[in-house]
């Protein structure tokens, strides 16, 4: 039987330790907080789902194997304060776990189905909250998420208390209606005021979003890769006559980006 020092995760508990030793340890590691990290530790989950939106699982294991370094900093600046340490956190999520899922470690003897899960999932949640004294709808939504999906994740919650549209003609309307108030805004050339309505233009379309079972995060990805992709296209035909988008023009490059349409719905 292997030394449990010998796992891959107490050498890498280790190596934090190391690189957080105010003596002979890296200097920028020892000067880092919980909040400078923060930022690296977004990136990373961004990296890991980019990973797998390419399907490169060679570049997945060294994502995840990156996350999950910024759990083991996060746990080690805590251990330093006397907060809390890596086998808590494990132990905090082992014990959600099996807490969220009655129905495989628990007494409940039904197996409920996909929807039937979800419901009961968000109930546990909502007792949690409870026990945490959070008894806002919205309390635990969190801050840091991406705007958008955070925002369809705050009309989820309102919505599984009857804060919802009942269908997505109603959303459609209120998409209209701050399109137009949008343009009213840019028209009087109040800046401030139509940033604030674009906001809501947003907000209202990560809703339609979720109306629609989408998640607006990936739909915008999607949309992303997709510029680029047709972009690129313009790129390169524009350098078979050795010029680049700043030697064409606007009417040119929309042609061209229409070639790419065209290319991509035909498979060619």
């Amino acid at each position: 039987m292997s030394n449990p020092v010998d796992r891959p995760i107490d050498r890498l508990l280790q190596i934090m330790a190391r690189l957080r030793d105010p003596v002979g340890g890296c200097p920028w590691d020892v000067e880092q907080t919980f909040a400078t990290i923060a930022p690296y530790t977004l990136e990373e989950a961004y990296e890991v789902a980019d990973a797998i939106e390419r399907g490169d699982m060679d570049e997945l294991k060294s994502e995840l194997g990156d996350l999950l370094f910024q759990t083991v900093f996060h746990a080690r600046m805590a251990e330093e304060q006397g907060l809390f340490a890596f086998d808590d956190v494990a132990n905090a999520i082992a014990d959600k776990l099996e807490r969220r899922h009655p129905h495989v470690f628990g007494d409940e003897a039904a197996r409920p189905d996909g929807v039937a899960q979800k419901a009961r999932w968000e109930d546990i949640k909502a007792a949690e909250r409870v026990a945490k004294a959070q008894h806002g709808v919205l309390d635990d939504v969190p801050v840091g998420l991406p705007a958008l999906a955070r925002a369809a994740k705050l009309t989820k919650r309102a919505a599984r208390v009857g804060f919802d549209w009942p269908s997505t003609d109603e959303v459609f309307d209120k998409l209209h209606e701050e399109v137009a108030e949008l343009r009213v805004e840019i028209a009087a050339g109040d800046l401030d005021k139509a940033r604030d309505e674009v906001g809501d233009l947003l907000f209202v379309v990560a809703n339609l979003a979720r109306k629609l079972g989408v998640e607006p995060e990936d739909a915008l990805r999607g949309a992303n890769a997709k510029f680029i992709r047709r972009f690129g296209f313009i790129e390169a035909e524009l350098a078979k006559d050795g010029r680049g988008p700043e030697q064409s023009d606007l009417a040119e490059m929309d042609g061209l980006w229409d070639a790419a349409k065209a290319a991509e719905r035909g498979g060619g």
